[in-house]
């Protein structure tokens, strides 16, 4: 049995509009003058907030306090300002039929990204999302695949992660999890080059070949 872990952010739905409008309204809250355009803001796309925050705000900077700037913004004016990828939809089609079992690991916080998925429809589709809590627990990749694969008793010989950033691919790595790098997010080609994820899917439509072929498995 053919089991993927899918990140969220950057792999299945693209969020760029609606987080990096929460980021420029947190840092200009945070006093920022000059604040990064959105497309200079796209490397946040991933990580955990705090991360995020530190880099751009600096030393001695209140993380929780824009975190919390964020999530406020975030949750009342753009968790829904994303768009489903094309081929995400046949791509689940394609898993379906062959019976793989589908869940969404995701650094977002579980309560928010249920929402997200719910409202695109993206639910119907996976056993079950794993993400982090408010206060962080779980946003590093590492420890939340080694949640999901606890909760789900799922072999990670026969399991794939599939993400856009070094960061899916790392946690995938800590766990003996194979990993897809998906090219069409927000993770540079060489990222997941000289992260070594151990394929490369240039779209959606690729990956249900791509993660037989990658664990030795027959479709049929």
């Amino acid at each position: 049995m053919l089991t993927l872990f899918f990140d969220l952010d950057g792999t299945l739905i693209d969020p760029k509009e609606g987080i990096t409008q929460a980021i420029q309204h947190a840092l200009g809250e945070m006093g920022m003058v000059d604040v990064p355009h959105a497309d200079d803001l796209t490397w946040c796309i991933g990580p955990p907030l705090w991360n995020s925050f530190d880099v751009l705000l600096g030393p001695g900077a209140d993380l929780d306090q824009a975190v919390d700037l964020y999530r406020a913004f975030y949750t009342d004016e753009a968790m829904y300002l994303a768009d489903v990828y094309d081929g995400v939809g046949e791509m689940f089609d394609a898993l379906h039929q062959v019976d793989a079992k589908m869940y969404i690991t995701t650094s977002k916080p579980h309560v928010y990204a249920q929402e997200i998925i719910e409202h695109f429809g993206i639910h119907a589709h996976v056993e079950q999302l794993f993400g982090s809590e408010l206060d962080g627990t779980n946003a590093d990749k590492t420890d939340l695949l080694k949640f999901a694969l606890d909760e789900t008793g799922a072999d990670p010989a026969k399991t794939v992660m599939v993400g856009d950033r070094r960061f899916d691919v790392f946690g995938a790595r800590n766990n003996e999890i194979p990993s897809i790098g998906a090219l069409w997010g927000f993770g540079e080609p060489d990222e997941l080059h000289q992260s070594e994820a151990d394929s490369l899917a240039g779209a959606p439509e690729e990956v249900p070949e791509i993660a037989f072929d990658l664990l030795g498995l027959d479709a049929d």
